[in-house]
């Protein structure tokens, strides 16, 4: 039987009052490249917390290839590598000890090899005897990515790998990254980069308020929104068509349009109403505009805080 790389089943999460989860429900397929999107406070982090068995749900159950992350934890846990937000190491050891203390973890003593691998293609070859406590913030990342695949996991969580690093580590880790879901390693991704997870992911699950909004491929989601930019020499429009206005610069009104049938009908009260078009274009859409449509967030390119 082949299992789910991931299942969550009516996961439902309380801080005091605070519901930080909300019966949520989705798989991802072994193999697949996943995206799991959310403004701040959404409650990502607390389902991967809850995947990797580091806080406990008050419903449902979450499994990691068919194993129960509460009742089946150790071998969970084997066939996971989860990549946190938080920067946490050991001053006390050099890189390379630092892969070999976590690779001893899961029993795994002869991984040289492998660890020169991760070296090489994290860009620490350089760094591997250098203490950790002399590196740089983004150089300590890139272990604590190291550390998330030592024990070769065949499903990979990366909670924002990439928030406040430098582009060349960026390129590198999804250099790294695509290469190994093309080898079979099923991947979760969070990010605040939404043009990452638009070109990495092929399914996406976005989240608002502890509740999944939406569930669908990239495309599928993407196609559902076609927003139409309209460039007109004064600054209005007619009446009925003032309600479609996402938002306006002077006299360019952005407009989203439910299908492309609705362009006409657009131009038609254009000409009723005798105001002259400056330009018109049909902006591609990306998936930028489908999470402010979903989620009602306009804080995009801000970093989202953990719960």
């Amino acid at each position: 039987m082949l299992f789910p790389a991931i299942e969550f089943q009516s996961i439902s999460r309380y801080f005091g009052a605070f519901c930080a989860l909300d019966d949520v429900s989705f798989t991802v397929g072994q193999g697949e490249f996943f995206g799991l999107l959310g403004p701040n406070g959404a409650g990502k982090t607390t389902l991967i917390s809850i995947l990797g068995g580091l806080v406990k749900s008050h419903r449902g159950a979450a499994r990691v290839m068919g194993h129960d992350v509460t009742t089946d934890y150790l071998n969970a846990r084997r066939r996971l590598g989860v990549v946190p937000q938080e920067l946490v190491y050991d001053p006390f050891f050099t890189v390379r000890e630092t892969l070999r203390l976590q690779a001893g973890y899961y029993g795994l003593l002869k991984v040289d090899d492998w660890i020169d691998e991760i070296l090489h293609y994290l860009g620490l070859s350089d760094k591997a005897d250098s203490n950790m406590r002399a590196l740089s913030g983004g150089m300590k990342r890139r272990v604590l990515v190291g550390q998330a695949l030592v024990h070769k996991p065949p499903v990979i969580v990366l909670d924002e790998p990439t928030a406040g690093v430098d582009v060349e580590l960026r390129h590198a880790l999804w250099s790294f990254i695509t290469k190994l879901n093309r080898e079979g390693h099923t991947v979760l991704l969070t990010t605040h980069y939404l043009e990452e997870a638009e070109a990495l992911c092929q399914r996406i699950a976005m989240l608002k308020n502890g509740k999944v909004v939406a569930l669908d491929t990239k495309d599928n989601l993407i196609s559902g929104v076609e927003p139409i930019t309209v460039r007109l020499k004064t600054n209005g429009l007619p009446e009925s068509w003032q309600a479609r206005v996402r938002c306006q610069e002077g006299g360019t009104f952005l407009i989203e349009l439910a299908r492309y049938e609705e362009l006409e009908a657009l131009l038609a009260a254009l000409r009723e109403a005798h105001i002259t078009i400056d330009g018109l274009s049909l902006e591609e859409t990306d998936l930028e505009r489908v999470f402010l449509r979903l989620t009602g967030n306009t804080a995009v390119t801000e970093e989202y805080h953990a719960i």
